[in-house]
């Protein structure tokens, strides 16, 4: 048994297509086919389901992939135990971040980057659905989300920050220079919100429900640059984390006030709770736990941040 049997087997799974596996691995279709075909006599069980196309995997199938995940999440972390011991830890970091975290998640992959300029990174936006599926596919190392859900028990979970949340505005005459609203006034406003379906929409429309208030949304999206830029350049007004506002530059034409009563959702990373863990995984809960994102997100809503110069 080869591992680059297991790792044909497991791009199979994911790619759910000979030729497109067969192409992400670079090989031939017919050189994978042969190989899963020998790994199948080595074993003696069918682990893929044949026809005339992909159909999916058998119910042995099923239970050989779990442990050929497994198998080379363990090998990567060998490999990356290893280079920790020449104190160059490599490979690479696999980061999932929730659609409103991705304008923040530099902050720790460049401090990662800092202590570990040899390992790679691949961060992907995705919901935490799927993040929680694809660490349990072995498929992420980390992700980051929100950290009130059910769904969590059994993942590591380690807090970053409650993310607060705030009326965008282009400026503060629009809002009569209030320094805060209420989310009654709030809903009469024209409104661009992030898209139905996702997580922080779902959460900004609980705020107006608690409320008993119905919100005047005149654009949806399902970009964070999008809100920012309607915000900025067609007069609307938006309900966003606080966060988000080192992605909003807030000079002269831009503002952000609190609203009342204050919303606030805790974000945090999560990891799958093996032991051993791997040692990228262990380095960047180390990273993360070094890092007060919460005074610097917070410093947004004081007037106390002050933004990073070349010098510093």
């Amino acid at each position: 048994m080869f591992v680059r049997q297991l790792d044909y087997l497991v791009t199979l799974a994911r790619e759910k297509h000979f030729a497109r596996a067969a192409e992400v691995c670079c090989v031939s279709q017919p050189a994978l086919s042969a190989a899963v075909r020998n790994l199948e006599n080595e074993l003696g069980v069918a682990i893929v389901q044949r026809g005339q196309r992909f159909q999916g995997f058998t119910p042995e199938g099923e239970r050989i992939l779990d442990w050929a995940r497994q198998t080379l999440a363990a090998l990567e972390g060998l490999k990356q135990e290893a280079s920790m011991s020449l104190d160059k830890l490599s490979g690479t970091l696999r980061l999932g971040a929730i659609p409103t975290t991705m304008p923040i998640v530099s902050l720790l992959t460049g401090a990662c980057r800092t202590r570990h300029p040899e390992l790679r990174q691949l961060v992907l936006s995705l919901s935490t659905e799927e993040i929680m599926r694809r660490l349990d596919a072995f498929e992420l190392d980390v992700g980051m989300t929100y950290l009130e859900d059910q769904r969590l028990n059994g993942f590591h979970v380690q807090p970053l920050y409650q993310e607060r949340y705030m009326l965008l505005a282009r400026d503060r005459a629009a809002l009569g220079g209030k320094t805060e609203i209420g989310w009654k006034e709030a809903a009469e406003l024209p409104l661009c919100l992030l898209a139905a379906p996702m997580q922080n929409r779902r959460i900004v429309d609980a705020g107006f429900r608690g409320a008993d208030a119905q919100p005047n949304v005149v654009t949806e999206t399902d970009s964070t640059f999008a809100v920012y830029s309607h915000v900025r350049h067609a007069g609307l007004f938006s309900v966003v984390p606080h966060s988000l506002l080192c992605l909003y530059e807030l000079r002269d034409d831009m503002v952000a006030i609190p609203l009342v009563p204050e919303l606030s959702r805790s974000i945090g990373l999560i990891s799958l709770a093996h032991d051993p863990c791997s040692p990228v995984v262990t380095a960047t809960r180390n990273i993360a736990a070094q890092i007060d994102l919460q005074a610097r997100f917070d410093a947004y809503i004081t007037g106390t941040y002050q933004p990073i110069t070349s010098n510093d």
